[in-house]
């Protein structure tokens, strides 16, 4: 099966990443959110995005419009009805996932492969609200920032499923691993110890932030530094990606620090909310 059209559940920093990426590479893209306000202020991000990118000469003003013209938002799911791919980007959250699942499943024709966007949470766990578990995998990525997606496979997902979301990667220029349903997969189990140390060490007084940041950048080529990098992906996600490891493993090395659960109580969720290891003008 040929991938034409691809459904977003979600339009935040990484729904609207997902539909900017796909819709520049040629596919049509439907994106949802739970309400106008919220919808339109992911397409302003798409929009500004891409005025940046004309505006540094990285794409004409005719491939701005071209891209914008193949994306359509909506806050019914019902508009995904003829998808034939769709990839949940909401919160971090079980409860909310398995519903949309649950919606999705009742809307999409048999075909419609689905895929998460979680860091930690089990595939399977969603894959069983839907009566096609076989089509429904893990599609792990920032697609935007991002040169690697990890493509999970649970005990059920099939070989067709697994191969149809290979060649779409590689038709946008990313490359894919291949990861298991385990608690973090790669990507997150490797590097949620990174971010909880990186907090340890300024929550101790041992350096400062920006010399945490500075060190990590230039030691091992990283664009942003791992605090940087937290408040990208944003604060109550990353403590919901390492409470949700920590739970499933008990490892402590997973254990969420003080600082970043306070953090996370006071709304400082990073470049969402204009506050987290550092301010950001909204």
């Amino acid at each position: 099966m040929a991938i034409k059209k691809i459904g977003i559940v979600g339009c935040g920093v990484t729904g609207s990443a997902f539909t900017q990426v796909f819709s520049q590479c040629g596919y049509e893209v439907i994106v949802s959110e739970v309400n106008e306000d919220l919808l339109n202020k992911g397409l302003a991000l798409i929009n500004s995005r891409l005025t940046q990118s004309v505006s540094e000469d990285k794409l004409s003003r005719q491939d701005k419009e071209s891209i914008l013209s193949r994306i359509k938002g909506t806050t019914d799911l019902r508009d995904f009805y003829d998808c034939d791919l769709v990839v949940e980007a909401v919160t971090e959250k079980m409860d909310v996932k398995k519903w949309v699942f649950t919606e999705l499943d009742k809307i999409c024709p048999q075909h419609t492969i689905f895929a998460t966007n979680t860091s930690v949470l089990s595939v399977l766990d969603m894959a069983m609200k839907t009566k096609r578990p076989e089509k429904v995998l893990g599609f792990h990525t920032n697609l935007l920032l991002g040169r690697i997606v990890e493509i999970i496979r649970t005990i059920v997902t099939n070989d067709e499923a697994i191969d149809i979301c290979k060649t779409l990667v590689k038709s946008v220029g990313k490359t894919y691993v291949i990861a298991q349903d385990t608690p973090g997969f790669i990507i997150s189990r490797l590097t949620a110890p990174f971010f909880c140390n990186a907090i340890r060490l300024l929550e101790a007084g041992i350096t400062t932030r920006d010399d945490i940041d500075t060190a990590m950048k230039l030691a091992i080529g990283l664009p942003f530094g791992p605090l940087a990098m937290m408040d990208l992906a944003g604060l109550d996600t990353i403590l919901l990606g390492c409470t949700a490891i920590y739970e499933e493993l008990k490892d402590p090395q997973y254990a969420p620090p003080t600082l970043l659960k306070k953090m996370v109580v006071a709304g400082w969720l990073g470049v969402k909310t204009g506050k987290g290891f550092y301010e950001y003008n909204q």
